[in-house]
């Protein structure tokens, strides 16, 4: 993938979530600027999403632990689980929530 390709694709990643997360129903607050998107939770926990632009990586820190994501075959993956960002965001995201989120892109 070239570099470009990359800021693009994590860039309309980091969009994709926002946007998630704003049409999801459960009230996160969120906070972005540069490469970087901030989830706050009701309970006050967060979840942190920003790029990696020297490994192309997206990164996602949550309560419980953090993740380097890869771009391969469509999807961002989890290089130490093989988990998709998006079923990880989900299963995080309600934990942290203490409630049912159903993010997805276009959601």
């Amino acid at each position: 993938m070239q570099e470009h390709e990359y800021h693009e694709l994590a860039e309309n990643t980091i969009l994709a979530i926002e946007e998630a997360v704003e049409n999801c129903g459960v009230d996160i607050d969120t906070e972005s600027g540069g490469d970087i998107l901030e989830l706050t939770f009701p309970n006050n926990t967060k979840m942190v999403i920003n790029k990696q632009p020297p490994l192309m990586q997206l990164w996602v820190a949550t309560k419980f632990n953090g993740h380097h994501f890869e771009y391969r075959d469509g999807a961002w993956i989890d290089n130490r689980t093989g988990v998709e960002l998006w079923a990880l965001l989900n299963e995080a995201g309600e934990k942290q929530a203490g409630e049912p989120l159903n993010l997805a892109p276009g959601a």
